[in-house]
């Protein structure tokens, strides 16, 4: 048995798989009903209205519905899309036991303690046929799969048949008396007198109550578990019903027993904790899966599938009998792979696929998997067991020609072995059951003992090399020269996958895909929350592997992805372009269709490949935001804003890779504040004080902009804001800008405004502006006011005047264009030069002069001040309308398509790796990573070399240590210090190759020591 799913919770007593979806009800003793996703292991429903036990639960086959039946007497018919119950059906009189759907009729069948069985119509919710006789709890009663009966189980000792084809047929015409007729009276019977539904077969031969029956899904036969521990065969015709056989091997009561819906087995659990698979021909015990503690309750098998759910005291299990994996072995461009008793060749050139010759054994051998010998045609088959000593190999000469209709049987050399994988030409190695490896010949005989590390699993490795595989590791083993080549940690790994080259190997566990390099190291790791299946190597270099439900790719870098979902598992045979070549369940070839693009221009950029890159770029449809994210990860947010078309993502992805253009062209786009704002910052950053200045006009932020033509000198600019933050009324921007002008009459002027009369008496006389003080002085009350006394020690305060305007943005670092930069500004050429060209439309008539500012009463414009903008009249030449798109802008301020010829042009520096950062990089020292300050680091080298656990201790000597790495001294005034970073190697040290210099000697540990004794004795000394 191979567990699928497993789930804790109470007893559960019923269950039920969806027929199409990866689901599963459960019902609970706590009177829960459970929906669980048992392909992705996840809860993802409950519902709770039940009040009590909760026994029966079915999925409809059709409808997003399902029906459960509890100890509160009530069947309540669900829909899981809107996760609620639509409705209650009242009419037993004690605990229900069973619930289950009619497979075509709007039928609800349900079997209760009260004795009888009920047959409801969910559409108008209502019983339709009651089936009395039995005269005990009636523990289950279920519908045939294709005929109108009904068979039922009863703690009476009994087994009953019904035959409800009457009630079909009342459902089918009503009769002579229409529709309202037959629903007035449902339990009428018709002329001859035959009701709804009779009883065909009484089944009688267990000794005690019968807990479970069911039918074949195809033949006249019946299964039934009582408490006599017993599970009976039963066959029946038109005429009568008898027992067949029974199985006999439980030691407590069997609690359900069903049919397998494919194979002729039976499938029965009992109360003895114990699931048995019995032969349906022989009726012998095939299997025995026992638990430690937990009695099972229920079984269910999926219609289509071959899983199957137990339920138990403490949850639930979805299992299946055996492996499903075929297995397969690929060679150049075809494909052998064993399906049924025969070994079948597919050639993905012809796609011819045909029948190469039977194997020994028949279909009952378990075959885990092959190995093929091109050079000798060879075939070596190896068959699994539960028990590892009745495993066994096959070595088989592969027919040249033979009839695919009627193949051939070749007689194989079989021997006891886990494991057989061919070495060399005419060499093969086996794993035996006492995990030893012998080399054999093309006889299959012994031809030498290899003494080899203590393995559980071999795979193939190349000519001469294998794989060995323990419960931790994975080891690299050269048979030729006897010795351990490498090895890798990895546990439970299942199956290797080698590249076609061989120069890199996939490792496939459950949840967990290695890929390594020939020398067996680690090229990354990748978990999956759901089982892994399969692999194959594409021609790229790329691992394309199945889970559950996905087909994903790896890259030997780490990165990993989904490329398509998946219905059910397949198993890849191998990759080529956009096809994916599988087996599925079935053993049915099949090819698949994906789509390359996302990881095919992934791998063109880790290989730099940059035509490639921008190609695909320009003709693929790359989108969506975990592309957008991976290249911003990875350092190309450039690449993004090839095809990003959003303006709020263009716009981030440009400050980030420091693209004022496209982030300028994307801020006029979007014109919010806050882009505005943001491209502010970023062009100060850089040095650009003509965006930082249209940025500053679109946000109005009038105080920075006066800062910023007070920094560059431009005084002309400077007067405008003055001038504007009179008309505003902003009375402290405006003694501000005539602060930074110099213009004392203008402060005088404000100041006497807003009624500070003495301190503009003081500003005019300190500044020598004899006719303002006068005028002032006069206007002073000699009785009431004091005139304040001039200090004939005051400094004027003027601010030096600009030695040159800035015309020119501030000088950066010239470097060469990016191939994506160049490509993006050649593409767009055409585009910003049209869009210079409009926005200079209105560059050229300046800020105007000092015009006549037609504003309102508070100094906005428009009638009820909805227009925060400032405007100068068109007469005087335009001015500066703050509240349109026509800014009066220098006219270099637009970056046109001119900078974009040139080779070179002008980015901000880019920090470098700081010494503390390569320190970290060139030492394997705890101590070299703690004088980094890299703590978090230097905990983990300390853990793995020496194996601390508590670094409480550690703290006070991290600090201590961390405090002399660096030396700190003042460069400039007004400035934070500025770092050293002393190098033990400093003669060869570099830029790169830094390590920190020693702080510690030896004698200095010695002096410590000895202090650190002398005061151990004193303190011993005054205790005593």
């Amino acid at each position: 048995m191979l567990t699928k799913f497993e789930t804790k919770s109470a007893r559960v007593k019923g269950l039920s798989f969806h027929p199409k979806r990866p689901w599963v009800l459960t019902t609970l003793h706590t009177g829960v009903i459970q929906l669980w996703d048992y392909r992705m292991c996840t809860l993802l429903d409950k519902f709770d209205e039940h009040d009590g036990p909760v026994r029966g639960v079915c999925f409809h086959s059709q409808q997003p519905l399902f029906v459960s039946g509890g100890d509160d007497y009530k069947i309540k018919v669900w829909n899981y899309k809107h996760r609620r119950c639509i409705f209650t059906l009242l009419g037993h009189l004690d605990y229900i036991r069973t619930t289950f759907f009619h497979h075509d009729y709007p039928w609800i069948l349900s079997a209760s303690d009260d004795q009888t069985i009920r047959i409801w119509n969910w559409q108008s919710r209502t019983c339709i046929s009651v089936l009395t006789g039995h005269n005990h709890y009636v523990m289950c009663a279920n519908f045939h799969p294709s005929e109108d009966l009904i068979v039922s189980a009863s703690l009476d000792q009994s087994v009953r048949v019904w035959d409800i084809s009457g009630l079909r047929r009342k459902n089918v015409a009503p009769g002579p008396g229409g529709l309202d007729d037959h629903l007035k009276h449902p339990g009428h019977t018709d002329l001859f007198g035959a009701a709804d539904a009779v009883v065909k077969h009484v089944l009688e031969g267990h000794d005690r109550g019968v807990n479970w029956a069911a039918f074949h899904p195809t033949m006249p036969l019946i299964i039934s578990g009582a408490d006599d521990r017993q599970v009976k065969l039963w066959r029946m015709n038109e005429a009568k019903a008898w027992e067949v056989d029974t199985c006999r091997g439980h030691y407590n009561n069997v609690s359900c027993t069903i049919f397998h819906p494919r194979q002729e087995l039976i499938i029965s659990n009992s109360e003895d904790k114990s699931i048995r698979v019995w032969d349906l021909s022989k009726r012998t015990c095939l299997q025995t899966f026992r638990r430690e503690t937990d009695r099972f309750w229920v079984i269910a098998a999926h219609p289509t599938l071959n899983l199957f759910a137990a339920g138990h005291d403490s949850g639930m299990i979805v299992f299946k009998l055996e492996r499903e994996r075929p297995a397969f072995v690929l060679h150049a461009n075809v494909l052998y792979y064993v399906k049924d008793k025969f070994l079948r060749m597919l050639d993905f050139g012809t796609s011819k696929d045909v029948a190469v010759m039977q194997l020994r054994g028949g279909s009952k051998a378990n075959v885990y998997s092959m190995s093929y010998n091109p050079a000798e045609n060879a075939v070596l088959i190896c068959c699994r067991s539960p028990n590892p000593d009745n495993s066994t190999y096959d070595l088989y000469a592969v027919p040249k020609s033979s009839d695919s209709q009627n193949p051939d049987a070749p007689e194989g050399r079989r021997s006891s072995g886990l494991t057989a994988v061919w070495v060399a030409r005419n060499r093969f190695a086996v794993l035996d059951r006492t995990h030893s490896i012998t080399i054999k010949n093309l006889k299959n005989e012994v031809s030498k003992k290899v003494q080899a590390p203590n393995c559980d699993d071999m795979f193939y490795a190349g000519t001469g090399s294998l794989l060995l595989r323990d419960t931790d590791s994975v080891t690299l083993f050269d048979v030729q020269q006897k010795r351990t080549l490498a090895s890798v940690k990895m546990s439970k790994v299942r199956y290797v996958i080698w590249s076609s080259d061989m120069s890199h190997v996939a490792l496939l566990g459950k949840h967990l895909i290695t890929i390594c390099n020939r020398k067996m190291e680690t090229l990354c790791s990748i978990h999956e929350n759901t089982r892994v299946k399969s692999g194959a190597w594409d021609e790229s270099g790329v691992f394309i592997y199945t889970t559950s439900n996905h087909i994903k790719y790896a890259i030997t870098n780490g990165d990993h992805g989904i490329i398509r979902t998946l219905d059910l598992p397949i198993y890849i045979t191998r990759v080529k372009g956009n096809s994916v070549f599988c087996l599925d369940r079935e053993c049915r070839p099949r090819v698949l269709g994906i789509d390359s693009t996302e990881f095919k221009f992934k791998l063109a950029l880790i290989n730099r490949k940059y035509d490639e890159v921008l190609n695909m770029v320009r003709n693929a449809k790359l989108v969506g935001q975990s592309i957008i994210a991976y290249l911003q990860e990875k350092g190309y947010p450039e690449v993004a804003l090839h095809f990003v078309k959003d303006e709020k993502t263009r716009f981030g992805l440009a400050l980030e890779c420091g693209n004022l253009e496209i982030a300028l062209e994307a801020a006029r786009a979007l014109d919010s504040k806050a882009c505005w704002e943001k491209l502010g910052e970023a062009a100060l950053l850089q040095g650009n004080h003509q965006i930082v200045e249209m940025a500053y006009q679109r946000t109005k932020d009038f105080d920075k902009l006066s800062f910023l033509y007070l920094i560059t000198g431009n005084l002309e600019k400077l007067r405008k804001m003055m001038k504007i933050a009179e008309i505003r009324k902003d009375t402290s921007g405006h003694f501000q800008n005539a602060l930074f002008l110099g213009d004392v009459a203008e402060r005088v002027k404000i100041l006497k405004n807003c009624g500070q009369s003495s301190l503009a008496y003081l500003t005019a006389a300190t500044h020598g502006l004899t006719e303002d003080t006068d005028a002032l002085k006069m206007t002073f009350d000699p009785e009431k006011d004091q005139i304040p006394e001039v200090d004939p020690n005051a400094c004027l305060l003027m601010p030096p005047p600009p030695v040159m305007q800035c015309e020119e943005n501030w000088p950066l670092l010239t470097v060469s264009r990016g191939f994506f930069e160049g490509a993006m500004t050649t593409r767009g050429k055409t585009a910003l030069a049209a869009a210079d060209m409009a926005d200079d439309g209105g560059a050229g008539e300046g800020w105007g002069h000092d015009a006549d500012l037609a504003l309102d009463d508070d100094g906005f414009g428009g009638p009820d001040g909805e227009d925060d903008g400032l405007r100068v009249s068109a007469a005087d030449g335009g001015g500066w309308d703050v509240g349109d798109e026509d800014l009066d802008l220098p006219a270099d301020l637009e970056v046109s398509a001119e900078v974009t010829g040139e080779e070179g042009y002008f980015v901000a520096p880019t920090n470098g790796t700081p010494q503390s950062q390569v320190w970290a990089n060139n030492s394997h020292l705890p101590v070299d990573h703690v004088l980094a300050g890299s703590f978090e680091s230097a905990c983990r080298l300390l853990h793995d070399q020496v194996g601390v656990v508590d670094f409480t201790p550690y703290k006070p000597l991290f600090l201590s240590t961390y405090a002399r790495s660096r030396t700190a001294y003042v460069g400039l005034p007004s400035l934070g210090p500025l770092f050293g970073f002393p190098h033990r190697n400093w003669k060869e040290a570099g830029a790169k190759q830094g390590i920190p210099a020693v702080g510690v000697k030896l004698s200095d540990l010695i002096q410590r020591l000895q202090v650190h004794s002398s005061d151990s004795e004193k303190l011993h000394l005054s205790f005593r």
